[in-house]
């Protein structure tokens, strides 16, 4: 039973910190990102935050370090709109899975056209 709350409080986290990271961060160093997944430990304490961020690699940098510094702001804001005894701590990660999709789907389309200059 406990799994099923962490996985449901896992996806309103996500469901909010996309609006919050869209709307009201305005900080010019934050790309274009899409949160792909939470991670809530089963106490609340952490939540590691999954994302992927286009741009090249001092961009994606560039929004971590972002994103760290304005934690505290996007856990109030969370706090707001979730309500909890305690907002878990932020973790930001980046998640590599949609770039090796991309990479694999090139792969594979110049193997079926018959380029292989791989």
């Amino acid at each position: 039973m406990a799994k099923i709350r962490v996985g449901r409080v896992g996806e309103q986290i996500k469901k909010e910190l996309s609006q919050i990271i869209q709307s009201e961060l305005k900080d010019p160093r934050i790309g274009f990102i899409t949160v792909t997944g939470v991670d809530v430990t089963n106490d609340f304490s952490q939540a590691k935050v999954f994302l992927s961020v286009l741009g090249n690699d001092e961009q994606k940098a560039e929004t971590l370090r972002a994103l760290g510094r304005g934690s505290g702001f996007i856990r109030s804001e969370l706090g707001k709109r979730i309500r909890m005894r305690k907002i878990p701590e932020l973790i930001f990660k980046f998640d590599a899975s949609i770039d090796y999709g991309s990479k694999i789907e090139s792969l594979l389309h110049q193997i079926n056209n018959g380029n292989t200059d791989v």
